[in-house]
């Protein structure tokens, strides 16, 4: 009896043992296979961009002078002040011109009065139809003498042709204004034209209402939105490029005339399958990818490949939604290997869009 115990006893112990060194064969077997960090291809919107440069100018834009030899004196504006249209900024020196005014209201009066004062003598031919006649032609004379003086006096007034934002004052109180000096500037930038060059070859997508988006060194990662306004009539021989005008919305007027923009004029806009452009591998004029399939085995894919962005790549042929494509360790394995796939949590589409993943 105690052999039959002692044999199994023994038995048990060595089955015991032979198990850990097979589990700790498969530990090591496991731990050593390489570590692969994969991404699925997945669908998106894509859109199909032409890149560009270009400047921002004001909506409506003028440097703001006198008609008029005038001194100033009264200015009813600050510096950068938002101004109604029609808004008074300059007071010009008018007492000569409302004097004038008044001698003409009041020649005006004098001869309306003489007019149908002798209307009645004349139906009773005690006087001539000429001295009415001569009347009239006064009448009209003080009329047109008042209109002058009152456009003078409205010369020595100086207002806002269009709302907007002043620039710098540039004049103080009793300054000699001449219709040389600059008083201030005024631009309306509640919207902005951004103007660029395009290529003559796209010509055939170019159209009103085309959708653009610009970027602003001083707002880094911000996207303002804008559309094509006008297309220019002609072509520059010598860059073969024609000029593209957009309208900005700029309400919160963080944007100035004078900014340069990067600017991607969206031709088309598409859901397509794409994938991170680190896991494409050219060879020659093919290009391959690494997936990783269900057995955790890695298997060579030949796929073809359609736009580029930053950060992404659209495939077009050979993958479908859902294939895991090796983002990052693809040098140190080879079809057929077993690996240990790893999900690439920092790599999102969405910020690759964004420009936050380069």
């Amino acid at each position: 009896m105690k052999t039959i115990i002692f044999s199994v006893l023994c038995f048990s112990l060595a089955l015991s043992f032979s198990q850990n060194i097979q589990a700790k064969n498969n530990n090591q077997k496991s731990n050593s296979l390489p570590v692969v960090v994969v991404k699925p291809a997945t669908y998106s919107k894509l859109n199909d961009e032409i890149e560009a440069l270009g400047n921002l100018e004001a909506s409506e834009s003028i440097i703001v002078t006198s008609k008029v030899t005038e001194v100033a004196t009264k200015i009813e504006f600050d510096d950068g002040q938002k101004v109604k249209k029609g808004q008074l900024l300059v007071q010009l020196r008018d007492a000569e011109q409302r004097a004038q005014l008044r001698i003409a209201q009041v020649n005006l009066k004098n001869n309306e009065r003489e007019l149908n004062r002798i209307k009645t003598l004349v139906e009773e031919q005690s006087v001539a139809e000429l001295e009415q006649d001569r009347l009239q032609t006064a009448i009209d004379t003080a009329k047109a003498n008042r209109d002058s003086a009152l456009a003078d006096l409205k010369d020595r007034q100086i207002k806002a042709p269009f709302s907007g934002v002043l620039g710098l004052r540039k004049i103080s109180v009793g300054s000699l204004v001449t219709p040389g000096t600059e008083i201030t500037t005024l631009d309306n930038i509640s919207t902005l034209k951004l103007d660029f060059t395009i290529p003559e070859r796209y010509l055939q997508v170019l159209k009103p209402g085309k959708v653009v988006e610009a970027l602003a060194v001083a707002y880094p990662g911000e996207v303002f939105k804008g559309k094509v306004k006008s297309i220019d009539t002609r072509i520059d021989p010598t860059t073969r490029a024609v000029v593209v005008r957009a309208q900005l919305d700029n309400s919160e007027s963080k944007l100035l005339p004078g900014m340069l923009m990067t600017i991607d004029l969206i031709k088309e806009t598409r859901t397509a399958l794409i994938i991170p452009e680190s896991a494409i591998i050219p060879r020659q004029d093919r290009q391959y990818v690494y997936i990783v399939n269900d057995k955790n085995e890695v298997v060579q894919q030949q796929v073809e490949i359609g736009l580029r962005k930053l950060g992404i790549v659209e495939i077009v042929n050979g993958l479908k939604k859902g294939d895991k494509v090796i983002t990052r360790g693809f040098l140190k394995v080879r079809p057929g290997d077993k690996v240990q796939p790893q999900n690439d949590e920092n790599f999102t589409y969405e910020s690759i869009k964004q420009g936050s993943v380069a």
